[in-house]
């Protein structure tokens, strides 16, 4: 099928935003006073920070709603998200989306972060004109591994399922294009250690592997 479109998850494939945000969480976890450990902090990959928010109100059942938690953590992230010398786009992300672009290949955004968190990254790195549309699951209903976030960005792509690709890092990412029943390129990389890529279609370490050349007929 020729392809047509491109939905991009953010975290882990444009940015390694993952060490800025575990940075946060467990500044946030400290003022909390409680304790996270690492295997439960990696099952929240993908997810949204009011999943992840609400998912430690019930486990240590604070008396916190997911907002105050949201807020603590924000704090914490856009100072290292402005000031870890460390933070860049993931390399050769950015020629891959020229490459699409220039093609005129649809990019869509389907990123678990905040609204907020999108912007940031966007105005930071001089993205916005290549995308025609951006989603944040914080905004919609169901989470990843829920297939929402992906029929909806097909949806704004306004193209059919079969002609859309989801490049994801994350387990919950991977298995929310394989719901979505959209093909999907799993990016992994140093970043993503402990994720499952049983559910992709395909498993690349290189983004060359996934230019317009040698995906557009894909399936």
């Amino acid at each position: 099928m020729p392809l047509k479109a491109v939905l991009f998850d953010m975290d882990g494939v444009i940015v390694d935003t993952e060490p800025l945000h575990r940075k946060a969480y467990f500044k946030m976890f400290d003022d909390l006073a409680i304790e996270v450990s690492d295997d439960s902090y990696t099952s929240f990959t993908g997810a949204s920070t009011k999943k992840v928010c609400t998912t430690i109100i019930k486990n240590f059942d604070l008396k916190r709603n997911h907002e105050d938690l949201s807020a603590i953590k924000r704090v914490y992230f856009k100072d290292y998200f402005y000031n870890d010398a460390d933070f860049n786009l993931i390399p050769g992300v950015k020629k891959l989306i020229e490459n699409y672009y220039e093609n005129r290949v649809k990019l869509v955004l389907a990123s678990s972060a905040s609204m907020v968190t999108i912007d940031m990254v966007f105005e930071k790195f001089g993205l916005e004109k290549y995308f025609i549309g951006k989603i944040s699951g914080a905004d919609l209903k169901e989470s990843k591994p829920h297939p929402e976030i992906f029929l909806l960005a097909a949806k704004i792509a306004n193209e059919p399922k079969k002609n859309c690709l989801v490049i994801e890092d994350s387990t919950n990412g991977i298995a929310a294009a394989h719901a979505a029943g959209i093909f999907c390129a799993a990016y992994k990389s140093e970043h993503s250690s402990g994720q499952n890529y049983e559910k992709a279609n395909l498993v690349i370490s290189d983004f060359e592997e996934i230019t317009f050349d040698n995906m557009k007929n894909f399936v």
